[in-house]
C-alpha cells in the first residue's frame, strides 16, 4: 500500500501541505485533486522520495520512504509532473537504461520493455530523439519507464496530460488494468477522470484533506444530486406552476442548454413523476425530463473556494 501519516513541507514561512495522512490499499486507484497549488505534487515528491518532508512519514508497500529507501523505490513507480526524461535519448534507449538500473536482465528485460512499448503505442518512435516527440508521446514514454520494472505501487501525477481523448481512453483503460494488483496514487485535474478510473478521491487544498470519498460519495454532495431538469417550452410558465409546490425548494434555469432544473426539499425520490404530473395537468409542454446524477466540478469549486476563502 501507499500510506501517508502527518506529512508537512514548510519553505521558509509557507507551509506547502499541512498533515497530509491517508492510505490506499491495493486494487485502489485513490485521486488526488486539488487547485494549482494545493499541495498535490508536493506530497507524490514526499511519498516518492524524492523530497524530505519537514514532518510526518511516508511508507510504500511497508518500507518507510526515509529510513528504507531503496526497498520503498523498489516498489515504486513514479511519473512525475511534466514526464521530464533525458531529451537526446531515444525512447527504446531511455526504456533500456531505466529497465537496467532497476535490475532487469536478460529475457525478462527484453519481455518487460516489449509490453511497455506495445501497450503505450511507442514502437513508431522507439528510435526518434525525445526531444522531437510531441508532449502526448513524451507523456506515454514517461508512463513507459513508472511501469517497466513491474512495481507493486504507481504514483503517477497527472498522467493523461497532454493526450488527445484516443490516448486519454487507452491510457485510462491501462490504469484500470494496473490497478487490479497494485496500488495507484494519481493527480489529475481532469474531473471527468476521476469518475472514469478513481475508486476513491481526495481533495486537497491549502496544503490539506478537505474530503475524502468515492466519486461517486462526492458527487451525492452536489446541489444538483437529485435535482429534476428539463426543457419547458416556456420555461417561465413552467416556474409559475411548480412555484410552491410540495418537495420544491427552488429552481435555476441554464439558458445555454435551455434547461430548467427544480431542487429538491429534502429527498423525494418521485419528484420527477409529480413535476411531470403537474405540468400535463397545466398543459405545459415540455421534453427531457431527468433525475440529475450531481456535479464533480460543482463540488470540487464549493469545497475549494471555501478553503481559500478561509485563508
Amino acid at each position: 500500500m501507499i500510506e501517508a501519516s502527518g506529512l508537512r513541507k514548510r519553505y521558509g514561512r509557507l507551509t506547502a501541505v499541512d498533515g497530509v495522512s491517508f492510505k490506499a490499499e491495493p486494487g485502489e486507484v485513490l485521486g488526488f485533486l486539488g487547485p494549482n497549488g494545493a499541495g498535490k505534487s508536493t506530497t507524490m515528491r514526499m511519498i516518492a522520495g524524492f523530497l524530505a518532508p519537514t514532518a510526518g512519514t511516508a511508507k510504500v508497500c511497508g518500507h518507510d520512504v526515509q529510513d528504507d529507501a531503496m526497498a520503498a523505490r523498489r516498489a515504486l513507480g513514479y511519473l512525475p509532473e511534466g514526464a521530464p526524461s533525458y531529451a537526446e535519448m531515444t525512447p527504446a534507449g531511455l526504456l533500456g537504461f531505466i529497465a537496467e538500473l532497476r535490475g532487469l536482465s536478460g529475457a525478462a528485460r527484453r519481455a518487460r520493455i516489449e509490453f511497455v512499448v506495445q501497450r503505450l503505442a511507442l514502437s513508431s518512435v522507439l528510435h526518434q530523439g525525445i526531444d522531437t516527440l510531441s508532449k502526448g508521446f513524451r507523456r506515454r514514454v514517461g508512463l513507459a519507464a513508472a511501469i517497466v520494472h513491474d512495481p507493486a505501487a504507481l504514483i503517477l501525477d497527472e498522467p493523461t496530460d497532454g493526450l488527445d481523448p484516443n490516448q486519454k481512453h487507452e491510457v485510462r483503460a491501462l490504469i484500470g488494468e494496473l490497478a487490479k494488483e497494485r496500488t495507484l496514487l494519481l493527480s489529475t485535474h481532469i474531473l471527468e477522470e476521476v469518475e472514469a478510473v478513481c475508486t476513491r478521491a481526495i481533495i486537497i487544498a491549502q496544503g490539506k484533506i478537505l474530503a475524502d470519498d468515492t466519486p461517486a460519495g462526492l458527487v451525492a454532495r452536489s446541489r444538483y444530486h437529485g435535482a429534476v431538469s428539463l426543457q419547458p417550452a416556456d420555461s417561465i410558465a413552467a416556474r409559475a406552476v411548480l412555484d410552491g409546490m410540495p418537495g420544491v425548494s427552488g429552481f435555476e434555469q441554464d439558458a445555454r442548454e435551455a434547461r430548467l432544473y427544480v431542487f429538491p426539499q429534502g429527498k423525494q425520490p418521485r419528484l420527477a413523476d409529480a413535476v411531470a404530473d403537474r405540468l400535463r395537468q397545466r398543459s405545459v409542454v415540455f421534453e427531457g425530463i431527468r433525475v440529475e446524477h450531481g456535479r464533480l466540478d460543482e463540488v470540487f469549486r464549493r469545497i475549494t473556494s471555501a478553503a481559500e476563502a478561509k485563508a
